[in-house]
């Protein structure tokens, strides 16, 4: 059965993006069949993964308000293994737009039960509980959390996981917190050291064992429209995107081949 994970953390520059692509291309690399879905109006997956404007007409905001099927709007990427569902700003309105339907979180999880060629389905939400970010979860079987190593980190993230616990036990009872992954981490830095240890005290092992370094490599990739395990497969940020992808795909039972 298909894997299917919300990226989601309501605060913004966090990493979900980041985690999104290269998490994404790292399980692509272990050959997993991935398809990755731009849920945020500002495009920044579509963006990071170099899809043009012009061939962003069509995506999310058509799964979700005129029932298009996901097979008639991904992009089969450069990149073997991995395919892209790009969004635009038509998704801002959505909430307003859906507001009085019925059905209106449950639309993409219909559409992804159609789908049958993947083995993991990531989901990059916007920084809201927005309806997008509803949408993203009912469809999902878990939730992975990025949570920067900084002073803010753990604000909201009590809400958070009381969110995917109340949609659990109504509308999806197969979403699971499936773990937390801390990023833009600095050794260096004893607010990253302590920010992890009160992380690790909190949620123990739902904590993922790698951290995802600060890297300069990772944030230049986006502006090449590359991963960075493209951009740079070296670097400490690609290194820590495969380590992280290993426990993920194990996790879920996966062998990597």
């Amino acid at each position: 059965m298909k894997k299917i994970y919300s990226i989601i953390n309501q605060k913004g520059g966090v990493g979900k993006t980041t985690t999104t692509i290269n998490l994404g291309t790292a399980m692509a690399a272990c050959g997993a069949n991935v398809l990755l879905v731009d849920m945020d109006p500002q495009g920044n997956l579509s963006t990071g993964m170099g899809v043009e404007k012009y061939d962003r007409k069509k995506g999310v905001y058509d799964i979700l308000v005129n029932n298009t099927p996901l097979d008639d709007v991904l992009i089969k990427t450069d990149i073997k293994n991995l395919d892209i569902i790009p969004s635009n700003d038509d998704l801002l309105g959505i909430d307003i737009l859906l507001s009085n339907e019925a059905d209106r979180v449950m639309r993409l999880k219909r559409a992804i039960e159609e789908l049958k060629t993947y083995d993991y389905i990531l989901l990059d939400c916007p920084p809201s509980l927005s309806l997008l970010t509803l949408n993203a979860l009912v469809a999902s079987n878990g939730a992975l959390v990025p949570l920067q190593a900084e002073f803010y980190a753990l604000e909201g993230l009590s809400q958070l996981l009381k969110t995917i616990e109340d949609i659990k036990n109504s509308v999806n009872h197969s979403l699971v917190l499936e773990g937390v992954i801390i990023t833009m981490f600095d050794g260096r830095n004893n607010l990253s050291n302590q920010v992890e240890q009160d992380v690790r005290s909190y949620l123990g092992t739902e904590v993922f064992t790698t951290k995802i370094p600060r890297n300069i490599r990772l944030s230049e990739a986006p502006s090449h429209g590359v991963p960075a395990l493209i951009y740079d497969h070296k670097c400490t940020g690609s290194a820590a995107y495969i380590n992280l992808a290993r426990e993920v795909l194990n996790k879920s039972g996966w062998v990597i081949k």
